[in-house]
């Protein structure tokens, strides 16, 4: 039996059917997940399990999280998805939720962040009060190069737009210290999203929306590694960015 498991679901006040409703599985193969301690579920089903309960995968099926173990100069990956849409709802959810010192949205217009995390404003606006930096890197929705792009993406719901759709939702959250904003175009074609030492990032393809870009959920484990240096090219991004807000002499938008 996996006691690990059952005593999680014990602490957590979590009946078999209730966790069964939050992974989408049925009641049944959570009974086995219990009973049968060499049963390990799919990544997606440990994902939403780790999240539902509060436990680390590694705590609830060590054996899982052991195989994964790298140790060449891919270890930071931690996963790989063709697109960005396969990447789940409750990675993001969980990696902003765990986040205590830095949170960075270096995509070229974020919108998708509002529609799939719900009252991501709150959830931001807890992080600054906790003292986490918040910010958002975005491309200008008036820029030769924004037009551009729209023509290459040719879809209805244009990227001017859906950069002022997050601009409005930022609007509402600005006035908290610890949030920020920056248009930049250094991004075009690659985004990246930082949390603490997690980091999630899409580079885009020639007529592709962001969706459809293949996505890296990466891991810090080294110095100078792929998680550095992504880390830096948002950085420098971040430093030649121009500010969205202006603010007085006391930093205040």
């Amino acid at each position: 039996m996996n006691e690990v498991l059952r005593r999680a679901m014990l602490q957590a006040r979590m009946s078999d059917r209730q966790l069964a409703e939050r992974c989408g599985v049925d009641i049944k193969t959570i009974g086995r997940w219990i009973t049968e301690a060499g049963r390990v579920p799919h990544a997606r089903h440990r994902w939403a399990v780790c999240e539902a309960l509060g436990e680390d995968e590694a705590v609830l099926w060590p054996s899982a999280a052991k195989k994964a173990v790298k140790v060449g100069p891919d270890r930071e990956v931690v996963s790989v998805y063709p697109y960005r849409s396969g990447c789940p709802a409750s990675l993001w959810r969980s990696l902003i939720t765990k986040a205590e010192r830095e949170l960075t949205f270096a995509g070229y217009t974020n919108y998708f962040l509002w529609l799939e995390q719900a009252r991501l404003g709150s959830a931001l606006k807890r992080k600054a009060a906790q003292g986490c930096r918040v910010r958002f890197l975005l491309g200008d929705p008036d820029s030769e190069l924004t037009r551009s792009r729209e023509q290459d993406e040719d879809v209805a719901l244009t990227l001017s737009t859906r950069i002022r759709v997050t601009l409005s939702e930022l609007e509402k959250i600005r006035s908290r210290p610890g949030i920020d904003a920056r248009y930049s175009d250094g991004h075009t074609h690659l985004s990246v999203f930082r949390f603490d030492d997690d980091m999630i990032v899409t580079p885009l393809l020639t007529h592709r929306v962001g969706h459809d870009a293949p996505t890296l959920h990466l891991r810090r484990h080294q110095d100078d590694g792929m998680f550095d240096r992504f880390a830096s090219h948002v950085e420098e991004l971040w430093t030649r960015g121009t500010p969205v807000w202006e603010r007085d002499s006391d930093g205040q938008a």
